[in-house]
C-alpha cells in the first residue's frame, strides 16, 4: 500500500494534476466493478451495471483549505521543506500546487470519526457498516463511531456509486451532503460486497489513494484499451480514465510497502486491457501488508509509535565540522 509523503517531488508531481482538478471534481462520480477472478485465471469484465469506485476531489477553490486543515491536524502532512527544496530542483511551485502535494492523514495519536447517514437506515444495517468500516482497528488506531446525525463521515446509499472523499479532506464537505457514497447497500447485499467495498472506501476516508496507481501497474496497462473499455463499461471519458487509472503515483513521493496486486486498495482489472493480457487482480478484503501498514501510520496506543529512543545530542569543536561544500562536487 503507498502513503503519499512530501517535500519537492510530491509538489513537482502535484504541479501535474493540478490543471485537471475542476474536471476530476465533476466527473469522479461513477459507479467500483466487481470482478471476480475465475478458475482460469481471467478477470470478468462485467456488464458495467455494479458500480466502479472514485476518489473524490474537493472544488479548486478548496483545495489550499483542505492543505491547511490536514497540516493543522496532522503536522507531518505539509510539505514542510518543499518549497526550498522544489526550487533547489528547479521546480517553481505555485500555491495550488503545494496545496494538492498536502496529504490527508489523520496523525498518529489515536481518535474517533464519527458517522452519520443521510437516508432514513434500519438500525441492523447501520451497525453492519460500522463494522466493515472498524475492520481497520484490528491494527489500526482510528475507530468509526455512529452519531444520531452531524458525523464527520456521512453516508448515502444513493446513486452516483461507491466513492469517498480522501481523508481530512471530509472536514471541509458542507453539511448535509455526504462524504461516502455505498449504492444500494441493504441488508440483502452480499457480504463479500461489504468486505470489498466498505472497507475499501474506509480506506480511502482514513487517506489511503487507490494501489493501482502505483507506477509499476500503471505500466501495464494499455492506454487505448483502457480509454475504450472504461467509456463502453462506465461512459468515464478519457480525462477522467487518465485521473483515475493511468496517472501513476510518483513513486519519489511515496512511502509504503511494496506494489501490492492483492491490496484492498487496488483496483481488479481485466486482462483485455493490460499489455500482456493478464488482470491486475485486486484485493478483495483487507490483506496483512494492508494491517501491517495502516498500523504504522494509525499506531493504536501512542507509545505503540515511540520506537523506544530518546533524543540526545552530542558536541565537538567547531575546527571538526564537516564541510558540506564538499558534497557539491
Amino acid at each position: 500500500m503507498a502513503k503519499r509523503t512530501t517535500g519537492a517531488a510530491a509538489i513537482a508531481a502535484a504541479a501535474e494534476r493540478t490543471q485537471n482538478i475542476d474536471n476530476s471534481t465533476r466527473q469522479a462520480s461513477q459507479p467500483e466493478q466487481s470482478y471476480q477472478d475465475d478458475t482460469s485465471g481471467t478477470v470478468d469484465e462485467g456488464s458495467g451495471d455494479e458500480p466502479s469506485c472514485a476518489i473524490k476531489q474537493l472544488p479548486s477553490r478548496l483545495q489550499f483549505k483542505a492543505a491547511e486543515v490536514a497540516s493543522l491536524i496532522n503536522p507531518v502532512n505539509e510539505p514542510s521543506f518543499g518549497l526550498t527544496a522544489a526550487v533547489s530542483e528547479g521546480v517553481l511551485p505555485t500555491p495550488l500546487a503545494i496545496a494538492v502535494a498536502t496529504a490527508k492523514y489523520w496523525g498518529a495519536r489515536p481518535r474517533t470519526l464519527t458517522v452519520s447517514f443521510l437516508e432514513t437506515t434500519p438500525t441492523e444495517l447501520r451497525r453492519r457498516i460500522l463494522g466493515h468500516l472498524n475492520a481497520w482497528t484490528r491494527t489500526g488506531g482510528v475507530r468509526f463511531q455512529e452519531t444520531a446525525s452531524g458525523g464527520q463521515v456521512r453516508i448515502s446509499r444513493g446513486a452516483g456509486g461507491y466513492w469517498s472523499y480522501l481523508g481530512t479532506d471530509v472536514l471541509l464537505i458542507p453539511p448535509g451532503r455526504p462524504t461516502m457514497n455505498l449504492q444500494s447497500f441493504t441488508m440483502n447485499t452480499a457480504e463479500k460486497e461489504y468486505t470489498r467495498v466498505v472497507r475499501h472506501e474506509a480506506g480511502h476516508t482514513l487517506g489511503f489513494p487507490h494501489e493501482h496507481m502505483r507506477k509499476d501497474l500503471v505500466k501495464l496497462i494499455d492506454p487505448a484499451k483502457a480509454y475504450d473499455y472504461f467509456l463502453r463499461t462506465y461512459g468515464w471519458d478519457r480525462t477522467t480514465v487518465k485521473q483515475q487509472v493511468l496517472t501513476a503515483l510518483d513513486e519519489r513521493t511515496i512511502m509504503g510497502t511494496p506494489v501490492d496486486q492483492d491490496s484492498i486498495m487496488c483496483y481488479q482489472l481485466p486482462g483485455s486491457i493490460t499489455t500482456n493480457g493478464r488482470p491486475i487482480r485486486g484485493g478483495t478484503d483487507i490483506n496483512n501488508s494492508d494491517y501491517a501498514f495502516a498500523g504504522r501510520i494509525y499506531p493504536r496506543s501512542l507509545a505503540a509509535a515511540s520506537t523506544g529512543c530518546s533524543e540526545t545530542s552530542d558536541d565537538w569543536p567547531e575546527s571538526e565540522d564537516v564541510d558540506v561544500n564538499s558534497y557539491a562536487s
